[in-house]
């Protein structure tokens, strides 16, 4: 968590979001630490009140994400958190959900990435800066 919150002290970051559900253990932890909001990015059907969704794919088909529709303002400085980078099929559509509330994703972060299935690649394709502790080469 040291590595995460050092990164973000300091840099105007005004909300973590969280991918569900190990997305919430590190982003309600730095959000905390850093005293910012924290907002929860959901599968789809779990949060109360006004949603937006975007669907994404699976290697065995599709599933949906939501998040709050008033999670932040527009102009907001973002970093969009997860455990991990694989497919990065959910970051991506985490990210396709804060920019559609106008919010600007800082960077998108996680503790390990998967280089090898190509998801920190799709997301850098976005333009959007990644962020990872550590990474494990596939055979």
């Amino acid at each position: 968590m040291d590595s995460f919150i050092q990164r973000y002290h300091g840099q105007n970051i005004d909300v973590i979001a969280g991918i569900d559900a190990r997305g919430f253990l590190l982003g309600v932890t730095v959000a905390y630490a850093l005293s910012i909001s924290f907002v929860p990015v959901r599968k789809k059907g779990k949060l109360p009140y006004e949603t937006l969704s975007e669907k994404y794919s699976l290697e065995y088909g599709e599933a949906e994400v939501e998040i709050h529709s008033d999670a932040c303002k527009k102009g907001d400085r973002v970093v969009l958190m997860d455990d991990l980078i694989a497919t990065g099929g959910t970051m991506e559509a985490g990210l396709k959900l804060l920019n559609k509330l106008g919010a600007e994703v800082v960077e998108v972060a996680a503790i390990v990435d998967l280089p090898d299935l190509g998801g920190s690649a799709k997301l850098r394709n976005t333009g959007t800066p990644v962020f990872t502790i550590c990474e494990f080469e596939g055979d």
